[in-house]
């Protein structure tokens, strides 16, 4: 069976079409058959100013218009299309979406900050890992921050922060915003077992695959320092040309370090795995498990 999920973040809009088949236990295993990333970066309107651009909107339409052909070429019958941070606070966001509807057929649905932290749980990814510690999901985007805590053997908390590397860029994340999450952190995760973090979004994908580390194998908390530094040093165009980034990631790379360092600290985590799941993959199981509750899975 394949599936396709539409991820409309602050930064990018992503398509992520896999192909879902069952080992020989009857478990489902989840193959990509293709992801595509548009750089829509809806962010840089919408936490200025409050709503959609008109050129935003007309990039927004034309991407749907163009996944949604991709997904019918790959003879996808079940699509979930969801958007978080940017759309959730554009006072436009509601005309876009129904003339995307109307255009393309796919229905965009908004999802709140602790349901976009529950998706990228839905990799369970700390559950195959062992006992010994607790991990703290932190997944970065352009306008939020979601952090999920899993201990002993259990998931203790999910919530959602309004601090992203857009809104770091545009000096919209104040002390008493950092304060909050640090707070939060220290009084939710003190008592449980030592902490180990599991990192996802395009960011720090990146830092692991400059890092050249195999795959599995965790970063470090000062490497992570060590690179802030290093590529906070450059200009713009430095950092496209000396690590081979695109100009969307460049800019937005060293705010989002600032943050995973900051929330590793915050919780005394000394390492974090990237997996290299984000939320079109949280999205994908949640539909298969959704489909399958229904029983259309087949």
């Amino acid at each position: 069976m394949r599936l396709a999920a539409i991820d409309i973040g602050s930064n990018a809009a992503r398509l992520l079409i896999a192909e879902v088949t069952q080992d020989n236990e009857g478990k489902p295993q989840f193959n990509k058959l293709n992801l595509v990333r548009v750089p829509l970066r809806l962010g840089f309107d919408v936490f200025e100013r409050g709503e959609i651009s008109k050129e935003k909107r007309g990039m927004v339409l034309q991407t749907m218009k163009a996944y949604g052909h991709l997904i019918n070429a790959y003879g996808v019958k079940h699509v979930i299309t969801c958007a978080t941070s940017a759309m959730r606070d554009a006072r436009n966001s509601n005309d876009l979406i129904r003339k995307v509807k109307l255009e393309t057929g796919l229905e965009i649905m908004i999802i709140s900050g602790d349901f976009e932290a529950s998706l990228i749980y839905e990799n369970h990814v700390a559950e195959n890992m062992d006992t010994d510690h607790s991990y703290m999901y932190i997944d970065v985007g352009g306008g939020s921050t979601e952090l999920t805590f899993f201990a002993d053997g259990k998931l203790i908390f999910q919530q959602s922060f309004n601090i992203g590397t857009i809104r770091l860029l545009k000096d919209m994340v104040n002390d008493i915003k950092w304060n909050e999450v640090k707070d939060f952190i220290k009084v939710k995760t003190k008592g449980y077992k030592k902490i180990v973090a599991i990192g996802t979004g395009g960011n720090i994908n990146k830092v692991f695959s400059l890092s050249k580390k195999k795959d599995g194998k965790p970063l470090s908390l000062d490497l992570l320092r060590d690179y802030y530094k290093e590529i906070a040093g450059f200009s713009l165009t430095d950092r496209i040309n000396i690590y081979k980034l695109r100009e969307d990631r460049a800019d937005v790379i060293v705010p989002a370090l600032q943050i995973y360092i900051n929330v590793m600290r915050w919780s005394d985590a000394d390492e974090i795995y990237v997996p290299k799941i984000g939320l079109a993959d949280g999205l994908i199981q949640h539909l298969y498990y959704d489909l399958l509750a229904k029983g259309l899975s087949s």
